[in-house]
């Protein structure tokens, strides 16, 4: 079978993910209905010691495949020491790991 025809696809890819991606610590709510909702998270900062964020306002999410690996993306806007950063939040389910990515 030439060209892929009759081959199954595990669905899109969004590509990889632009900027600079940091691990965190994340506590999250999961809903009855499966739905995954960031509640507080936990970040080193440049002087190693971690910070924690408890205000967390989601604008979106969206299931996503980044090479392959399937995530859900949550733009974000984080409230730490009074000012408001935005943010994506990606969870990767397979790995069950938290990111976050500034923009």
């Amino acid at each position: 079978m030439a060209f892929g025809i009759g081959t199954s696809s595990s669905g899109a890819d969004a590509g990889s993910v632009r900027g600079m991606q940091k691990r965190i610590g994340c506590q999250c709510w999961f809903t009855s209905t499966g739905k995954v909702m960031p509640l507080m998270l936990k970040i080193q900062d440049e002087d190693g010691e971690i910070q924690t964020i408890r205000e967390i306002i989601v604008h979106s999410q969206e299931k996503k495949r980044y090479a392959g690996f399937p995530s859900i993306e949550y733009d974000c806007t984080l409230v730490f020491h009074g000012q408001s950063v935005k943010a994506w939040l990606i969870y990767y389910q397979s790995e069950n790991r938290w990111v976050i990515n500034f923009r």
